[in-house]
């Protein structure tokens, strides 16, 4: 069997997976499938295996972390107005590239889906960045796993 086709076939049968994982069992923890998605498309997008595992982990997390403490900053500006979330967002992003000298951190790009991941939590329900923030690195952790375990699965399924 092909790559492509074994991991059409880990991955899509992994996404049905996860999908019922997250909206049945895991669903009062508030964890959330898009975001798991979103950890499962870095893992590969950071170059898979270990590498890839590692840097979706530590990109991403602290890129939510970030994210946490713009909107939190957002409101500590009240005096911008209008300008206080978009200045925030721009502190952060800035911190964000600036922590890519760090070697762990050099992933910009996972970085910033961890903060998007966060920011759509806070904005889609309305909770606060600190009540936002522990679902939203479980449901990194548990798509990075899935991504991991798709690509070792799809691996195992080509050579066979």
């Amino acid at each position: 069997m092909t790559i492509l086709f074994a991991l059409a076939l880990s991955i899509g049968t992994l996404a049905v997976v996860a999908t019922w994982v997250f909206l049945g069992p895991l669903a009062a923890l508030q964890v959330q499938i898009w975001q798991a998605f979103i950890a499962w498309a870095a893992f590969y997008h950071c170059g898979g295996k270990g590498v890839g595992f590692k840097n979706t982990l530590t990109g991403m997390i602290f890129g939510a972390a970030v994210g946490a403490l713009s909107v939190m900053l957002a409101g500590q500006m009240g005096a911008l107005g209008s300008f206080s979330a978009p200045v925030a967002v721009g502190i952060g992003a800035a911190a964000i590239v600036l922590a890519a000298h760090i070697p762990l951190l050099s992933t910009i790009p996972a970085s910033v889906y961890g903060f998007a991941s966060v920011a759509g939590l806070i904005l889609l329900k309305g909770l606060s960045p600190v009540d936002a923030l522990l679902p939203t690195i479980i449901s990194i952790l548990l798509g990075a796993g899935f991504g991991w375990l798709s690509e070792s699965l799809g691996g195992k399924m080509a050579k066979a």
